[in-house]
This record gives structure tokens, C-alpha cells and sequence, in this order.
């Protein structure tokens, strides 16, 4: 195996993403798997390879993804992140292309914490008044 171009870390939601880019034919492993097997979803499968198609890069970097925490579209986005940024290490000119489309943008929605008192983080209990 040859050792990677560069490296880049991806999050989004509970999900975090390693990312490699290695030169190669445009192959892409999530966690020593075919991308396929561990995304079924061809709708999560094209939400990370945005980044790729728009830089026009899909055939020449083979990628290997360590991907862990979070469901499915967390992952997912976190991927899509870790590509982005691996990508602008690469080649700085793609920082302008890749910012337009939002790639860059880490999602800084969270699930919001339980508060005590409550049930979930913002419903109460029934108020009773008797």
C-alpha cells in the first residue's frame, strides 16, 4: 500500500471522519470496505463525492475512509468534509471552488443536551394545576 498524499479529519454531528487520499483510479474504501457495502444509499454515496465532481478529481486520487460514530448522514457529511479539506491541502486553488459550493463549511448542528427537570432537552413535564 502506498503511503497517503495527505490526511484530513472530517465531523459532523457525533460522526468523525479520517480521511486518506492516495494517487490511484478513483477507488474508494469506508473502513476496509467497498463504498457500496458500507453506504447502500446511492444518496449518501453521492453526497460525499460532491466535492470530487466538482473539482473534476473523481479518477485521480484513490481514497481510503476510517469513519466512526453518528448514523448514516452524519457519516456521511463527515466524509464529504474530510475529502473537501484533504483536497484544499492538496491543491490551494480548489479552496475557491470548493467554498462557493459549501463544501468547506463544517455543519455545526448538534443534538442539544438533556437538561434535569426535563424529559428531553426542552419538554417538560405535564403541569398540573390541582
Amino acid at each position: 500500500m502506498t503511503t497517503p498524499l495527505i490526511q484530513s479529519t472530517g465531523r459532523r454531528k457525533r460522526a468523525v471522519a479520517r480521511v486518506r487520499l492516495r494517487s490511484g483510479e478513483g477507488s474508494i474504501t469506508v473502513n476496509g470496505r467497498p463504498v457500496e457495502a458500507y453506504f447502500p444509499s446511492d444518496t449518501h454515496r453521492r453526497h460525499f463525492v460532491e466535492p470530487l465532481k466538482v473539482t473534476e478529481t473523481d479518477t485521480v486520487y484513490d481514497i481510503d475512509v476510517n469513519v466512526f460514530g453518528g448514523g448514516m448522514t452524519g457519516q456521511a457529511g463527515a466524509v464529504r468534509l474530510g475529502i473537501a479539506r484533504a483536497l484544499v491541502g492538496l491543491d490551494p486553488d480548489y479552496r475557491d471552488v470548493l467554498k462557493k459550493a459549501g463544501f468547506l463549511t463544517r455543519d455545526p448542528r448538534k443534538k442539544e443536551s438533556k437538561k434535569y427537570g426535563l424529559k428531553k432537552a426542552r419538554k417538560a413535564p405535564q403541569y398540573s394545576k390541582r
